[in-house]
């Protein structure tokens, strides 16, 4: 039975959508201006800037390109199994609607499967859903990404003013009944302690995603540090919308080459009593959630496993191309004695792993667990007289080159990586050959295949063969992917240890797990929308 809380509003600018169904006819937006038709509603074309689009028929026919079958309990308003899908419209492909395929075994319903739509309706809203049309159908050529990264505005590199003076981490482990905060500041003391520096030294903080709730109510943001380590920043940022989390690195290292604050704690904790996705509130929902969680797209695991399976189609790629991730995750881990799961696991282990969210197994997915991660940004005179060599950064990529959307975008590869990619490659000389290890940002298998084809360690639609076997990725091969086991294996972080790891790597200081002679280290984050990454090298 569906609650307020997944029912969207139907007295706002897309209420004509959610009620439209009952004349049992699909409408959307067509702009005034240029005609184009416009899905999710919006109240301004972004191709001609006319505001207001008015409800259009359409026809209700579509094709399906995208599709994730759910077999496990996110919530109880949806149980499995069913299946989640991206329709596209017959009438322009650009506009697709994330739904639900009915009235057909859900073991039926793949890439291509023709639709029209049907209607369930649930108080005042009438749900479009679709069901098999019959027939084969016309296929659908979803594009694959395209990058145009805009010229730098100068030649200088704030980047190079900077460094990475010191990396800590609290204790991680699976319900550890401690509070974000208490964790963020056994980190931020930890990462101090590793820079040689004490709590009045650091002049700027800020932390991802920030605080929740109102003033003096801290979950680990900035205002709960400032109060347990007595911190008087110069400046402080606590934010969710930046270039993937560590894009609050990004944002310290602009306030120290900009001269406003010279040592800043960077910090994000994650806990198994917050799970992932878009918030209820127990009220109607507005915004990107309403597109979502009416049909049961709950989970990032949902949102990303409809790219995989666009990607698996598109490139006739099996399963076996993010087992091997998988395998070469758990391989790394097996050196990390911090590792939350450290046995080693082959195909077949990871083939029978129960299933989640089709083509995502258990082992396809990070490891939920209580953590925090904390890294020092210091300007770079200083991080030379601190008590580790500093890592330099190189380049950071943070431009956005796609639509900020889960279904209206690209759908061949995880959203918004190529833009990131592209951007970091254009701010310095070092090319994707010069890098030792990759610390790429693996909430699930499918993120770090296609951070791999993003930043050019192989072609389009080339990352099942490029580690295939997990010779290439795994430890001693010529590209190690995130030693330490990243997030499938060392556990959930917000992608923070990753670039934790990229640090200890370029320091020698990764122990028994430590890939010889590292000299350029890439690190990322983002599990879709936005992302970033850093190009990180030692103080050469």
């Amino acid at each position: 039975m569906q609650t307020a809380a997944t029912l969207p509003r139907t007295d706002g600018p897309s209420g004509y959508f959610w009620t439209s169904g009952a004349d049992r006819t699909l409408r959307v937006g067509r702009c005034a201006g240029c005609s184009r038709l416009l899905h999710p509603a919006v109240e301004i074309c972004p191709d001609c800037g006319a505001e207001g689009p008015a409800p259009e028929p359409v026809s209700g026919r579509g094709t399906v390109v995208a599709c994730t079958l759910d077999r496990h309990q996110f919530s109880p308003e949806h149980p499995p199994p069913y299946v989640v899908a991206i329709v596209a419209l017959a009438e322009d492909p650009r506009l697709r609607l994330t739904t639900n395929v009915v009235g057909c075994s859900p073991e039926e319903v793949v890439v291509g499967l023709p639709v029209h739509v049907t209607f369930s309706q649930v108080d005042d809203v009438w749900l479009p859903l679709f069901a098999p049309s019959g027939g084969a159908g016309e296929p659908i050529e979803v594009p694959a990404p395209s990058v145009a990264v805009r010229a730098a505005p100068s030649r200088d590199r704030f980047e190079h003013e900077v460094a990475v003076a010191g990396v800590g981490r609290s204790r991680f482990g699976r319900r550890l009944n401690r509070t974000p905060l208490a964790l963020s500041v056994e980190a931020c003391r930890a990462a101090l302690d590793d820079a040689g520096l004490a709590a009045q030294d650091v002049d700027g903080v800020c932390s991802y995603p920030g605080t929740d709730g109102l003033p003096g109510v801290s979950d680990g943001g900035v205002r709960g540090l400032e109060h347990a380590l007595r911190l008087k920043p110069t400046w402080h940022l606590g934010a969710a919308e930046v270039p993937g989390q560590a894009g609050i690195v990004v944002a310290a290292m602009l306030a120290v080459a900009s001269g406003l604050c010279r040592t800043v704690l960077c910090v994000t904790s994650v806990s198994t009593e917050k799970v992932p996705g878009l918030r209820k509130n127990g009220a109607r929902i507005e915004g990107e959630g309403q597109w979502r969680l009416p049909f049961g797209a709950t989970s990032p695991a949902h949102w990303i496993a409809l790219y995989a399976s666009q990607y698996l189609s598109r490139y006739r790629v099996g399963r076996e191309a993010l087992g091997w991730i998988a395998i070469s995750s758990r391989a790394h881990a097996a050196r990390n004695p911090d590792a939350l799961h450290r046995d080693p696991i082959d195909m077949g282990d990871y083939l029978a792993a129960r299933s989640i969210t089709t083509p995502f197994g258990l082992l396809d997915c990070d490891v939920p667990c209580d953590g925090a991660v904390a890294l020092v940004v210091s300007a770079l005179d200083q991080a030379r007289d601190l008590r580790h060599p500093p890592v330099r950064v190189e380049a950071v990529g943070t431009q956005l080159t796609e639509p900020q959307s889960w279904d209206q975008g690209t759908l061949t590869h995880q959203p918004n990586l190529f833009g990131p990619a592209a951007h970091l490659w254009s701010r310095t000389d070092l090319r994707p050959t010069d890098v030792d290890v990759a610390l790429l940002y693996d909430g699930f298998t499918f993120n770090a295949l296609c951070w791999l084809e993003a930043l050019g360690f192989c072609g389009i639609g080339e990352a099942g063969d490029f580690v295939a076997g997990a010779e290439r990725i795994g430890p001693g091969g010529a590209l190690p992917l995130n030693p330490h086991g990243g997030q499938l294996a060392a556990g959930r972080s917000n992608g923070f240890d990753n670039l934790g790891e990229a640090v200890l790597q370029l320091r020698g200081d990764a122990g028994a797990r430590q890939v010889p002679g590292v000299e350029v280290a890439v690190a990322t984050s983002g599990g879709g929308i936005p992302a970033g990454a850093l190009l990180l090298t030692t103080d050469r």
